[in-house]
């Protein structure tokens, strides 16, 4: 099982990134994903997620109505499309499965995280 997540860069304030998670070695289209951060000293926080289909998708408070969750079960891929970066933006970005869906049986699997840092 893997997941690696690229795209993240430095970037001024107000600009844009967006961040794809690669999944191999499971059946990625059973697995909820979601994108986490991370600071450090910080618990792992989440900050969106999307169904299996993508018919629903969920945003922290602070990404809402910036960043978007997509996914391509195609091309096995989650993306995160992240606009008007702040500076508290700045983070470890992480990608995480959560399935199989109708599994008596499921688990999480986490990427090694993708740094995104937002200059003022």
């Amino acid at each position: 099982v893997q997941l690696v997540e690229s795209g993240g860069e430095l970037v001024q304030s107000g600009g844009s990134l967006r961040l794809s998670c690669a999944a191999s070695g499971f059946t990625f289209s059973r697995y909820h994903m979601s994108w986490y951060r991370q600071v450090p000293g910080k618990e792992r926080e989440l900050v969106a997620a999307i169904t299996i289909v993508g018919g629903k998708t969920t945003y922290a408070d602070s990404s809402e109505g910036r960043f978007t969750i997509s996914r391509d079960n195609a091309k096995n891929t989650v993306y995160l499309q992240m606009n008007s970066l702040k500076p508290e933006d700045k983070a470890v970005y992480y990608c995480k499965a959560h399935g199989p869906v109708l599994s008596t049986v499921q688990r999480d699997y986490w990427g090694q995280g993708t740094q995104v840092t937002v200059s003022s």
